[in-house]
């Protein structure tokens, strides 16, 4: 009896070493991982979770979708979450919904440009993409266009791509921008004043998308279209015979940032993604390899880009944008009723 009672203790002792072992081995691999909900393009993801995972070692389990529908999935996860990171999106879709993310600013925030920093304490800010024009060198003959008032020539009269603000965040941000630059502020007579000008010049052609914009300036259907920064350098970067053309009364540049999931089950790793994308290696490869505008001071630009400081830039009020959007939208069909 005595014999068959050691036994018992031996085989628990194993079964519990072993056991031990497994949890070990499973803490192991669970902290070698990184959960990312990213709404980036395939371009982003392809370039830089790959780096990432080289340098440190983690594997990276990705999830892809739109932003709106990945915050829908934060909020139902909210009480057991699975994702650590959300990896893309807009900063007001952050601000606006503070409760889901992490405080945590990155040691790497001190080399980012002034104004484009960590100020919300939860949203890291790591590329910006600026409202510009997108000319045709091909087409535009004489015609100098190096301004939004530029746009009103009457020799351009249908022959400007635009979407619709209402169904299009980049040409809600040039909207924006528009009313900005030429009116001071977002409800000044001015600025819609030109809205309305423009909306005459456009002749009645409103492109079905984002998209549509930049493909048909490029394919060559349009002399110059209303668009943002990162499509417009790539058609530069791959040698179509177009030109980025900032607006010299002054160009918004709205920031995409990533965010550390709030309770995030690889906390650590969640930290080491943020600091990486502010690292030069990876404001390097947005600079250079991609065509989207990094946030590091000293990041490298390939020659398809502008630089910082040869660009006339103002502020947007995000916060007045965004707790006014409706309002904005509905002024502009408004006005674009009465107008066309």
């Amino acid at each position: 009896m005595k014999k068959f009672s050691m036994l018992i203790i031996v085989c628990m002792l194993v079964v519990t070493a072993l056991t031990g072992c497994g949890g070990s081995e499973k803490e192991s691999a669970s902290s070698n991982k990184l959960v990312v909900y990213s709404p980036n393009s395939e371009e982003i993801i392809k370039t830089i979770i790959p780096m990432f995972e080289k340098q440190t070692g983690i594997t990276v389990e990705l999830v892809t979708a739109g932003t709106g529908e990945i915050v829908k999935r934060l909020q139902s996860e909210k009480q057991n979450p699975y994702a650590d990171v959300m990896f893309g999106g807009s900063m007001a879709g952050y601000l606006e919904n503070e409760g889901l993310y992490e405080h945590y600013v990155s040691p790497n925030d001190e080399f980012l440009i002034e104004g484009h920093r960590n100020k919300s304490g939860f949203a890291t800010p790591y590329i910006s993409d600026g409202s510009v024009l997108l000319v045709n060198k091909n087409l535009i003959g004489n015609i100098k266009i190096d301004s939004y008032a530029d746009l009103l020539k009457p020799e351009l009269k249908g022959k400007i791509a635009s979407a619709d603000p209402a169904s299009s965040s980049s040409a809600f941000a040039q909207l924006t921008n528009m009313l900005k630059a030429m009116g001071g502020d977002y409800e000044n007579v001015k600025g819609w004043s030109y809205v309305s000008e423009l909306i005459k010049n456009l002749n009645g052609k409103i492109a079905s998308g984002s998209g549509a914009v930049h493909k048909s300036v490029a394919d060559g259907e349009y002399v110059v279209g209303l668009t943002y920064e990162g499509p417009a350098n790539t058609y530069v970067r791959n040698g179509a015979p177009v030109e980025v053309v900032y607006p010299k009364e002054g160009a918004v540049f709205l920031d995409a940032a990533s965010g550390i999931i709030k309770g995030a089950p690889h906390m650590d790793n969640a930290k080491k993604f943020i600091d990486f994308i502010l690292s030069q290696e990876a404001q390097d490869a947005f600079g250079s390899q991609l065509t989207n505008r990094p946030l590091r001071k000293d990041a490298k630009l390939g020659d398809y880009m502008t630089p910082f400081d040869k660009i006339t830039m103002i502020n947007e009020d995000t916060e007045y944008v965004s707790k006014n959007k409706s309002k904005i939208i509905t002024h502009y069909t408004d006005v674009f009723t009465s107008t066309k």
